[in-house]
């Protein structure tokens, strides 16, 4: 891959050696893409947008828009795999975004596994009450906050030990 590219267990031993600021997660489809936004000083992640288009100039716009606003110092790509653990279409799919997230905007690129996330983020939404198309407007956000928590909680683990 590139040297953007990051293994989290790797190159950060706890939440305390990771650069400070913002870090933007995304869960990556053919359809949307859905962001969230987290502080590694909070450790806590929100669900910030979806981005509804399938025109990859205007993804990266509205990304490009997204990173001048919040200067993110690190961006966690989720990575989609089969139950197993072995790769699927979307997993090389993914891939190639965070490859491209990389090459245009220079910043660090965590890929993350989110094996159920989808899942788990509609099961929370129809908890609070929001379903059917309801939650396709916020799905994909919630998915990303999931993966970025997921990010956070495995950093602070490090830090416990």
């Amino acid at each position: 891959m590139t040297e953007n590219f990051v293994d989290a267990q790797s190159e950060y031993q706890s939440l305390e050696q990771l650069p400070q600021g913002a870090i933007l997660a995304f869960d990556f489809g053919k359809s949307r893409i859905g962001v969230a936004i987290g502080n590694n000083t909070l450790g806590i992640a929100r669900p910030l947008v979806t981005i509804d288009s399938e025109v990859t100039e205007r993804r990266f716009a509205m990304i490009a828009q997204l990173i001048e606003t919040w200067q993110p110092v690190l961006l966690v790509v989720g990575l989609p795999m089969n139950s197993d653990g072995t790769a699927h279409e979307l997993t090389q799919l993914s891939q190639r975004f965070a490859r491209r997230l990389a090459g245009r905007f220079n910043l660090k690129i965590i890929l993350k596994d989110e094996r159920y996330t989808s899942q788990t983020a509609s099961a929370a939404l129809r908890e609070a009450g929001i379903t059917g198309r309801k939650q396709k407007l916020v799905l994909d956000q919630v998915a990303a906050q999931q993966i970025l928590q997921s990010f956070f909680d495995e950093q602070h683990a490090i830090t416990r030990r």
